[in-house]
C-alpha cells in the first residue's frame, strides 16, 4: 500500500502519475473530494470494482456508487439524453458539491448494466481534476463513512491510513476534509427531487 501527501493547488505531476498507474492496475484508492474523503476505482476495471464491492461488502446492485466525470461532456456515454432545463442545472451546479441522480444508458456497461440511474458526479477539487484529466474513464466512487456513527465521515487522513492502510491499494492525503457529504439531487422527475441536503446549497 503506498500513501501520497498532496497538500497543493497545483499537484505534482509525477505523484499524479502514480496514482494513475495504481487506476490503471485495477487499484483501489482513498482520495479527498471537495466534500468528504471517498474510496474508488475506475469504473471500466471488473477487477478494481470487486475489489471495492468486497470491501463494502456489497452486491453492485445494492451498493450506492456515484461516478466521479471529469467535465459535463463526459457524462453522455453514461446517461440518457436529458433535456436543456437539466442541462441549465448540471452547467450551473457542476462542477461543485452535488451529487445528480440521471437516468442511465440503456447499454450500460458491464456489471452495471441492471442499473436503471446514475449518482453523477463533477467534483471541484485539484487533485480530482488532475486525476480526471488523464483518465479515459469515469470513477466509480463511494463516501468513505466512519465507524462512530455521530461523525459519520473520517476527516483526519492520518486515521483514514490507520484504518485503511492494509485494505487499499493507495491513499491520498490531501489534509484535512470536511465533514459535509454532497447534495443529492433526483434530476429524473420534471419536478426535481432532494434526496439530501449537504454541503451545496439548495436551489
Amino acid at each position: 500500500m503506498s500513501l501520497i501527501e498532496i497538500y497543493s493547488d497545483n499537484p505534482n505531476p509525477n505523484q499524479i502519475n502514480i496514482i494513475i498507474d495504481v487506476l490503471k492496475s485495477d487499484g483501489v484508492i482513498i482520495y479527498p473530494t471537495d466534500t468528504v474523503y471517498a474510496i474508488g476505482c475506475m469504473s471500466n476495471s471488473s477487477v478494481g470494482l470487486k475489489k471495492l464491492l468486497k470491501l463494502k461488502s456489497r452486491k453492485v446492485d445494492k451498493l450506492t456508487l456515484s461516478f466521479i466525470f471529469k467535465d459535463i461532456s463526459s457524462l453522455s456515454l453514461f446517461v440518457k439524453p436529458y433535456s436543456n432545463k437539466v442541462y441549465r442545472i448540471l452547467n450551473k451546479y457542476l462542477p461543485g458539491p452535488y451529487a445528480f441522480i440521471m437516468d442511465a444508458q440503456k447499454k450500460f456497461p458491464k456489471p452495471f448494466q441492471k442499473k436503471k440511474e446514475i449518482g453523477v458526479r463533477v467534483i471541484n477539487h485539484p487533485i480530482l481534476k488532475s486525476i480526471l484529466n488523464k483518465l479515459d474513464a469515469p470513477l466509480v466512487t463511494s463516501s468513505l463513512h466512519d465507524k462512530n456513527k455521530v461523525i459519520d465521515y473520517t476527516t483526519d487522513p492520518k486515521l483514514i491510513f490507520d484504518r485503511w492502510n492494509d485494505k487499499v491499494d493507495l491513499i491520498i492525503d490531501g489534509g484535512f476534509s470536511g465533514n459535509i457529504p454532497s447534495t443529492v439531487i433526483d434530476l429524473r422527475a420534471d419536478s426535481f427531487i432532494l434526496i439530501r441536503e449537504g454541503k451545496g446549497n439548495v436551489f
